[in-house]
């Protein structure tokens, strides 16, 4: 299956280190490898790179691992195809528009019978279970709260609603974000940390790479990292329980 990716933030912050990491196992350290996507969050925009691509041949890949894009909401994904052919429309993250803002969602898993009746304006563009769930998800909460965006409590208790119904349908660790919220829903498998002071550290355990956080960050950063097994191998990775929705605000679990 899939692996996914992302970075919450109270100040922007470069993903450079951990997608280094990352898309290594699109094809290198891992079999990843078709295709990939990276979307930033910036102000009320969305910088929204996708590929077909394996992550560790891909020229846009190496441009994200070069191009220090800062961000306080991003989220990534590496492809291993289980529904939808290897094609540009089915890589992820997904993009909809929902109350004036942007929201980017990822899918690591297999649903199966999994076919929700779409009424609505969300459409999928591929054949992927994946953005068959977004847009259902996207569809269910237009309809239960209109044209107003709800509180992030209200909002937060609806997903995990049908992120509960979603998952009966097979693995489902999803991650969305509207770019002031990381939402992340694990059936199987995630992991995250959060980095703060006092920063030490870093080292890569898919890639001969180590960063020392407190060289480049100040005592105010807080950084979480959610990805679906650990980047690094002298961190503490704390793994979600089955059927666990998080919420990322500012770098805090809320």
């Amino acid at each position: 299956m899939c692996q996914l990716l992302g970075m919450n933030c109270n100040v922007p912050t470069d993903i450079v280190f951990s997608f280094t990491g990352f898309a290594m196992r699109g094809g290198q350290t891992d079999h990843h490898s078709d295709g990939w996507g990276i979307a930033f969050f910036e102000g009320a925009g969305v910088r929204h790179f996708v590929d077909h691509q394996a992550a560790i041949s891909s020229p846009v890949a190496e441009l994200i691992r070069k191009f220090p894009i800062k961000s306080k909401n991003v989220i990534a994904h590496i492809r291993k195809a289980t529904q939808g052919q290897v094609a540009l429309e089915n890589c992820h993250p997904f993009v909809r528009e929902l109350w004036g803002h942007y929201w980017v969602f990822s899918h690591n898993g297999d649903l199966k019978e999994f076919a929700p009746r779409l009424n609505g304006p969300y459409r999928p563009v591929g054949n992927t279970d994946s953005e068959l769930a977004f847009c259902y998800i996207m569809q269910e909460l237009r309809n239960r709260f209109g044209d107003t965006l709800p509180s992030i409590t209200a909002l937060t208790a609806a997903l995990r609603e049908l992120t509960s119904e979603i998952a009966q349908h097979g693995t489902f660790n999803m991650m969305l974000s509207d770019g002031s919220a990381l939402f992340v829903h694990c059936s199987t498998n995630l992991y995250y940390l959060v980095r703060q002071f006092p920063f030490a550290e870093a080292k890569l355990s898919d890639e001969d790479v180590t960063v020392d956080f407190s060289q480049v960050t100040t005592p105010k950063d807080k950084v979480a990292v959610i990805v679906t097994e650990p980047l690094t191998t002298n961190e503490t990775w704390h793994k979600f329980g089955e059927g666990e929705l998080k919420v990322f605000v500012d770098g805090d679990v809320l």
